[in-house]
């Protein structure tokens, strides 16, 4: 009878946790809008209740079998964990390279939300946990590109806004090379190897800023299709032509300072939008030619953030990045510095679009309208280069002009609806940052998720506890403007 009352009272406990969970569980297939996911109840109905599958068998195993399924379980059952949390809630990210500095500083980890702008489904479902593209040790793809679903995003709690630090898919990585260190330059040295190919081969190159739209238009072409020709000849060299989904692009965090239907142009270094100055971040940086009279002192360095990347680079060209503060300090003191100034106008590498002549520079650039979801473009010769990539890529359509006539999908157009919310994103390191003056637009479909905090951060230039940033551990990143 004793037994009889507590096999009921057991089954009534496994009644309650199969009502819970599944509850749970169907509320996260609401929120996902992806009923597929019921195929799973049965299941978790059998895990419970009826116990027909034994989903434990290893359990009544003696010796090493045992053993070595119960490691095996809780490694699987951590892996799927991981990649849930990772792709509906969080994820760590690591500041690489010093675009945002000095606002977020190379060697901070960042605990970045899925949640704030809404988690996107996966395009590339199956890929290994903690990998973003690339299989560590034997260097393969993580991932397998079969299934391949379209872009969708559930709700979220809000929406990119003005002067946010996101994350994001690099938009410019659709099409890489195998080769790691060339691979997310592949545009560049497209344009690059074509230039000096072309010039090397014709005594009088054509100056394309002479040329009208279409020639414009026609000679890039020419130029980008020479140096693919050189980069496809020389795999040993320079790797495959590869492609990347989107959600398996490498991971950008900039800031957006230009939002959907926005008007973006800069002025002397200074972003308008819509014609209103946009609020530059406390600590934005440009380049200063600086002339020292000695060593700047370590606590001089240490308290203005000048690391020894920044030093690098004024001993390389006579400038270095600097913050309004570390100007106004330096400035003032005399017994270092004999003279500073910032750089004008400073331009490196090619500005987007590459295949016009815009006369734009990274202090002095556009104005450029910003893609809105649902607002129409009228589409013209002056314009088609700087759309064309938005259109042509990343909302897949088939895009040609022949004879100054716009086709899209075989068809003349002269205005476009998009599809998509596009962002402007550019590093707080003003003349130090590969961003959206360099490569374009950022679509809404490449968004990941947005820093909450610095979890951990670590000086690469000190060792030990004194490199550790004790005052930026758990600092909220939406208070650095």
């Amino acid at each position: 009878m004793i037994d009889k009352e507590k096999a009921k009272m057991n089954m009534k406990k496994q009644w309650i946790k199969f009502g819970v969970v599944t509850a749970l569980y169907l509320l996260f297939l609401l929120w996902v809008k992806s009923w597929l996911g019921l195929i799973v109840v049965p299941f978790i109905f059998d895990n419970y209740i009826t116990k027909k599958i034994r989903w434990t068998w290893w359990k009544d195993a003696e010796g090493p079998v045992r053993f070595i399924m119960s490691w095996v379980d809780a490694l699987v059952f951590a892996l799927v964990a991981v990649y849930f949390i990772n792709l509906f809630a969080f994820q760590n990210y690591v500041i690489p390279s010093s675009s945002l500095e000095k606002s977020l500083l190379t060697g901070d980890y960042l605990f970045v939300s899925k949640l704030s702008y809404g988690p996107r489904i996966p395009e590339t479902p199956l890929t290994m946990p903690l990998t973003q593209h690339t299989l560590p040790i034997i260097h393969t793809k993580s991932y397998v590109e079969w299934p391949h679903w379209d872009y969708r995003r559930v709700k979220g709690l809000g929406h990119v806004k003005l002067n946010d630090i996101v994350v994001f898919n690099y938009p410019a990585g659709d099409t890489i090379l195998t080769e790691d260190q060339f691979a997310n330059s592949y545009y560049t040295m497209c344009y690059d190897f074509g230039t000096e190919l072309y010039q090397a081969q014709n005594p009088n190159p054509v100056n394309p800023a002479t040329l009208n739209r279409q020639g414009q238009l026609d000679y890039f072409n020419m130029i980008y299709n020479l140096g693919r020709e050189y980069i496809v000849q020389n795999p040993v060299k320079y790797g495959m032509i590869d492609h990347r989904p989107t959600d398996r692009r490498e991971n950008y965090v900039k800031r957006c300072v230009g939002l959907p239907g926005q008007t973006l142009q800069i002025k002397n270094r200074i972003v308008y939008l819509d014609g209103k100055p946009n609020k530059e971040p406390d600590n934005v940086q440009y380049f200063y030619y600086v002339k020292l009279k000695r060593d700047l002192p370590d606590d001089v360095l240490k308290d203005l953030g000048i690391s020894m990347e920044d030093l690098g680079y004024l001993n390389q060209g006579g400038a270095m990045p600097l913050t309004k503060r570390a100007v106004n300090y330096l400035s003032h003191r005399k017994d270092l510095v004999a003279s500073i100034h910032i750089v004008n106008d400073a331009v490196t590498g090619d500005l987007y679009p590459m295949n016009m002549v815009t006369g734009w520079t990274r202090d002095n650039y556009g104005p450029i309208w910003i893609p809105k979801k649902g607002a129409t473009l009228k589409l013209t010769m002056d314009n088609i280069a700087i759309y064309e990539r938005p259109i042509r890529v990343y909302e897949h359509n088939q895009l040609v002009v022949k004879n100054n006539r716009i086709y899209i999908n075989g068809k003349p157009a002269n205005s476009y609806t998009f599809k998509m919310d596009y962002y402007w994103m550019m590093g707080d390191n003003r003349h130090n940052s590969e961003d959206s003056r360099y490569w374009g637009f950022v679509p809404e479909d490449h968004i990941v998720g947005k820093p909450i905090f610095i979890w951990w951060s670590s000086d690469p230039d000190r060792h030990g506890f004194s490199g550790i940033r004790w005052n930026r551990l758990f600092r909220w990143v939406d208070n650095i403007k």
